[in-house]
């Protein structure tokens, strides 16, 4: 897949592009809804011999118009092209979006980043909406297209009557609810980090733990413990992780929580190694005990919980 980086104004030339079909959106999470979008697209490309080109939006919006800078995402960028690329897209291009873009007309936007750009077909999301305060739709793009392109609209795609989309999928990894958040976004919710120094506890206890120090653009779920899959480079190990505060062992709150993981039969030294965790299973809330043997014997039962949700999950 190759990336395009745009801002307005680009200086693209259309008689040097390649004739697509482009899927928009801004794709955070890249969930089943939107593979619907972007498989769609690369289903129109493969049977009309073009390409298959995806457009996405970086910032958040919510960064430009309203200064928000603690967004969330289920997927941060360099983790969206990574899904996007892995749809078997052959095009990415990844819009800036400015104060500048977010002002222009409906038809400038479509002037500018989908007739100039030699687009054949346009494929979007029933709800997309592009141009000033969103007044173009999958509605006025016929008018705005010039005659200069064909436009599919993916309807809504829904489980149990409710619209798959990346709030919803929010909300539900907020309730801790990771393995319905799996559901709908047809993958495990993942976070990349760095494994970093930590207490060095769990090892006095008989249970060793990497303490991950994830990006904090991830949104995380609750306080609690999970059952998680680790990928380190390209091997994948299932373990048991805490997402929490140390309450056993820290009386004060610290200013964000810790995640640690113990992994299932590992040994490696990983301190410094980039790793993702991948939330299945929430297994219970995070608690404080009276003591360490309490906490030895209940993280004993949350691995063997862990170990036993892994081993259904294979038959």
């Amino acid at each position: 897949m190759k990336q395009i980086n745009l801002s307005h104004p680009h200086h693209i030339e259309r008689s040097e592009q390649h004739e697509m079909v482009m899927a928009l959106g801004y794709f955070d999470g890249v969930h089943k809804g939107h593979q619907k979008v972007i498989l769609k697209a690369k289903e129109i490309a493969e049977n009309t011999g073009m390409k298959c080109a995806v457009m996405t939006f970086h910032p958040h919006p919510l960064v430009v118009l309203r200064k928000q800078e603690d967004i969330e995402y289920l997927t941060p960028l360099n983790e969206k092209i990574k899904l996007i690329e892995q749809l078997g897209v052959d095009l990415l291009y990844v819009v800036e979006f400015t104060q500048e873009f977010a002002a222009l007309l409906p038809q400038q936007f479509v002037d500018e980043f989908i007739i100039d750009l030699n687009v054949k077909h346009v494929v979007a999301g029933f709800d997309f909406t592009y141009g000033h305060l969103g007044k173009g739709s999958m509605e006025t793009i016929p008018f705005h297209s010039r005659g200069q392109f064909l436009h599919t609209t993916v309807e809504k795609l829904t489980d149990h009557d409710r619209k798959v989309s990346s709030s919803l999928i929010r909300e539900v990894i907020r309730s801790g609810d990771v393995a319905y958040a799996e559901t709908l976004l047809g993958r495990p919710h993942f976070a990349t980090g760095t494994v970093i120094h930590g207490d060095k506890r769990g090892r006095t206890i008989g249970f060793p733990t990497a303490n991950i120090e994830v990006e904090e653009t991830f949104l995380l779920p609750p306080t609690g413990v999970y059952a998680v899959s680790i990928k380190v480079e390209d091997q994948v190990y299932e373990g048991v992780c805490n997402i929490g505060y140390k309450p056993t062992f820290k009386d004060e709150k610290a200013v964000k929580p810790s995640i640690e993981v113990h992994i299932f039969d590992f040994k490696r030294d990983i301190y410094g190694e980039i790793i993702s965790v991948f939330w299945y299973k929430r297994i219970r809330s995070e608690k404080k005990f009276h003591n360490v043997e309490e906490l030895i014997t209940q993280i004993s039962k949350d691995k063997d919980q862990s170990q036993e949700f892994f081993q259904k999950k294979m038959v």
